[in-house]
């Protein structure tokens, strides 16, 4: 049986994002000037940063007050007591605060510091995550499928760490037009034997493919296309990926 190719495709040229502007368009227009016709079932794994933006997710320091809470987590730990605040108010809940701050987001992804970041944000800024990722992967989605005709997927992706490993990897936090997990029970396995249960996490799997053309500094490169990888297609979101506090063994 021949190999299936997965390709991982960079889309340069996306100028810097605005607030209201129109990512969908943006990312059309850079396909095109790549030289690239999009397929049938590739997907788009964009990172979260362009979506925030164009959401006009984007704090300003100079319009935050810290609280006292802010101000003693930002005390002990010796950190920025405005992205503390910020952090805070993107949260649900604070699960660890010594050392690091370990939040649950509103949308339910337990990250460091609600997801909140600095780095390619404007000087004084702060961005945040969107409000709700997979909308922001459904809305982007209808409007390429309107746009193109084609049969796509969106991914959004931001780089997070993992508990029991260091160092940071691409993650799915949205995504639209694919299941969050391609589900293997009821396959069999090299001997024969019938698969009972296993999911495999395919938008983390897409995700952390496209992130070594995506980088996380200065590369300028917020969309890859992601060609031929087989996956299945649902209503699944990313959500749907976070473990619910019962099964958390870090709380």
């Amino acid at each position: 049986m021949s190999p299936k190719p997965v390709n991982a495709i960079a889309i340069h040229s996306i100028p810097d994002v605005n607030p209201e502007d129109n990512i969908p368009e943006m990312i059309l227009d850079a396909v095109r000037e790549t030289g690239l016709e999009l397929m049938d079932r590739d997907v788009l794994v964009i990172a979260s940063k362009i979506v925030s933006k164009s959401e006009d997710r984007i704090v300003h320091a100079s319009a935050i007050e810290v609280s006292k809470q802010a101000e003693k987590i930002a005390e002990k730990n010796n950190f920025d007591p405005i992205h503390v605040e910020i952090a805070l108010r993107e949260a649900n809940e604070v699960i660890n605060s010594d050392g690091v701050l370990i939040t649950e987001t509103h949308f339910g992804l337990v990250c460091n510091f609600s997801g909140v970041d600095k780095s390619n944000a404007p000087e004084g800024a702060y961005i945040l995550l969107p409000e709700n990722p997979d909308r922001s992967a459904e809305r982007i989605l209808s409007i390429l499928s309107e746009k193109t005709g084609l049969q796509l997927a969106v991914i959004i992706s931001d780089t997070q760490g993992r508990p029991w490993r260091k160092g940071s990897v691409n993650i799915a936090i949205g995504c639209a037009g694919i299941n969050a997990y391609k589900h293997n029970k009821g396959r069999r396995d090299l001997y024969g034997r019938i698969l009972q249960r296993s999911s495999v996490c395919q938008i983390d799997e897409i995700a952390s493919l496209a992130e070594p053309l995506m980088g996380q500094a200065g590369e300028r490169t917020p969309v890859v296309v992601v060609r031929g990888y087989e996956y299945s297609k649902g209503n699944e979101k990313a959500t749907d990926i976070n473990r619910p506090k019962s099964e958390d063994l870090f709380r």
